[in-house]
């Protein structure tokens, strides 16, 4: 197993979300292109399902989508910011708005065996607890229910973390760590799910400056939230160290800021629920995906 997330300071992230609900359609250029790849592969799975739930759904990129895809669907939209939420409550069609939820990802107000499909694009890389995030998706799914997702991989933000390290000599954690897909696979078999499905890919941005860099980090609410974050706001000098350290990473003209993106897909056991999967001695083997990867843009 690999070691567990840091945990998030849920109020903070709140606090960043709610913040960012004005700016994030127009920055979230990253997360609108892998929610479309990852829609894409809903196009090789035979579902219909009745209730569909868009799990940390922002401002409802998503929606319009699922709305479109499966008319009659219920659609619930769950998110953490409320100011999130009122955007969302604008997508769909006049015949089908979506069900609006405020609550956390991991203790969701949903009954059991109450949702056909989950979809989650960027949202679990804020969980503190994933297993725990697993166990109540789970929960709420009926067997045959299907979870797919993004999420983002270790590689994600390396330069910003090089760069950070290079600054402050490592002193404090300046962006969250984030969970190989392998024990992003192996949390689901453990949680009971079945035929996980994981796949990855590199994109890189790149930015004139690493103000450009943080401009886009804040508008998306993507703050630092972890517990162990430093707490006074940074200054201009720790800042100006920040510059010169990520100017080693300049190629081209550019700096460059990688997102390591994480597909995954896991299905709910048919008939009753089987207990979690226990990991062997050899480990939990994962099956390479039959949808042919895009390569990245």
């Amino acid at each position: 197993m690999g070691q567990s997330i840091s945990p998030i300071d849920k109020r903070a992230a709140r606090r960043a979300f709610e913040r960012a609900a004005a700016s994030y359609d127009e920055a979230a250029v990253l997360q609108r292109e892998i929610g479309t790849r990852m829609f894409e592969r809903l196009d090789y799975v035979r579902l219909k399902p009745q209730t569909v739930l868009d799990l940390g759904c922002g401002t409802g990129q998503g929606i319009d989508a699922l709305a479109k895809r499966w008319r009659k669907a219920k659609i619930i939209a769950l998110d953490l910011a409320e100011s999130m939420l009122q955007r969302a409550r604008r997508r769909g069609t006049w015949l089908n708005r979506p069900r609006l939820l405020c609550a956390d990802l991991e203790a969701l107000p949903l009954a059991d065996d109450s949702v056909d499909l989950v979809i989650s694009n960027a949202s679990l890389q804020w969980a503190g607890d994933l297993p725990r995030a697993f166990a109540e998706l789970r929960r709420v799914l009926r067997p045959e229910g299907l979870l797919m997702f993004t999420t983002f991989g270790p590689d994600t933000l390396i330069e910003l973390r090089r760069a950070w390290a290079e600054a402050d000599g490592g002193a404090h954690a300046h962006v969250s760590p984030f969970l190989d897909m392998h024990d992003i696979g192996d949390a689901l078999m453990r949680a009971g799910f079945a035929d996980p499905v994981m796949d990855a890919e590199r994109i890189t941005m790149t930015y004139e400056n690493v103000h450009g860099l943080m401009r886009d980090l804040k508008a998306i609410g993507g703050r630092n939230a972890l517990h162990e974050r430093p707490r006074a706001m940074t200054g201009r000098q720790r800042l100006s160290a920040l510059e010169q350290a990520y100017e080693h990473e300049r190629r081209d003209g550019r700096l460059p800021s990688t997102w390591e993106v994480v597909y995954g897909q896991a299905w709910m056991p048919a008939g009753t629920k089987a207990p979690a999967q226990q990991q062997t001695a050899d480990g939990v083997a994962i099956p390479l995906s039959a949808i042919p990867r895009r390569v990245a843009r």
